[in-house]
């Protein structure tokens, strides 16, 4: 990547190989992907324990206006009384949006999920992508994924549009886009036309394309 840091941003269906072509593509250029890890990062950063992270991962809320969080978040930082009166889901979620934007002004890396576009908005050295697929495409991949026996094709599909729902609705709450929007994103992709490696093959050609002059991408 560029000399500066360059942040692979990656939304994803759930099922539709997201943070495989994420891990894949971060492979090619030889940098980090952070999915699940970013919870630990966060952690670190925060002080705030990880289990509470992993307890409140992409999980919608229903408390007050983000951007009234955002407001008193702005004047205060981790150790004020407004950010100690806050509720926890918005401790969570500010702490890892802190953490992505640190991440991304020390290293090159992909991120998955977590609203990371969002954090990162108007940087020009982010690329943010949305890995979309069909139905039958995200079921045999869960299916084929999975140490469990499914014997019940509709429990499966239900547990998938459940967790899409989950993820949409954290998206749409504290982001001011829409989850799965081609227009919230830089680069939709359908990963049950393309497969897998084509799909990581078309975000690194996009990559070329758009930053022509950076050495590193090859």
């Amino acid at each position: 990547m560029n000399s500066t840091s360059s942040i692979i941003t990656i939304g994803r269906e759930y099922g539709s190989g997201g943070r495989q072509i994420g891990q894949e593509v971060a492979k090619y250029f030889g940098i980090k992907c952070y999915d699940k890890e970013l919870l630990e990062h966060a952690a670190n950063e925060s002080g705030i324990c990880k289990e509470l992270f992993e307890n409140h991962d992409e999980k919608p809320t229903n408390s007050f206006l983000y951007s009234l969080v955002m407001d008193t978040y702005s004047m205060s930082g981790y150790t004020s009384a407004p950010f100690v009166d806050m509720p926890l889901n918005h401790k969570v979620f500010l702490a890892q949006f802190e953490a992505i934007k640190k991440l991304a002004s020390e290293e090159s890396c992909v991120i998955v999920g977590r609203c990371a576009d969002y954090a990162l908005a108007g940087d020009p050295d982010c690329v943010s992508v949305f890995i979309h697929a069909d139905m039958d495409f995200r079921l045999k991949r869960i299916k084929a994924d999975s140490d469990k026996e499914f014997k019940d094709d509709n429990k499966v599909i239900d547990f998938i549009n459940k967790t899409d729902k989950k993820r949409a609705n954290y998206y749409n709450y504290y982001s001011s886009k829409k989850w799965g929007d081609a227009r919230s994103y830089d680069f939709c992709l359908d990963s049950s036309i393309l497969g897998i490696d084509k799909t990581v093959d078309m975000i690194i050609e996009y990559l070329k394309i758009r930053y022509p002059e950076d050495k590193n991408i090859k």
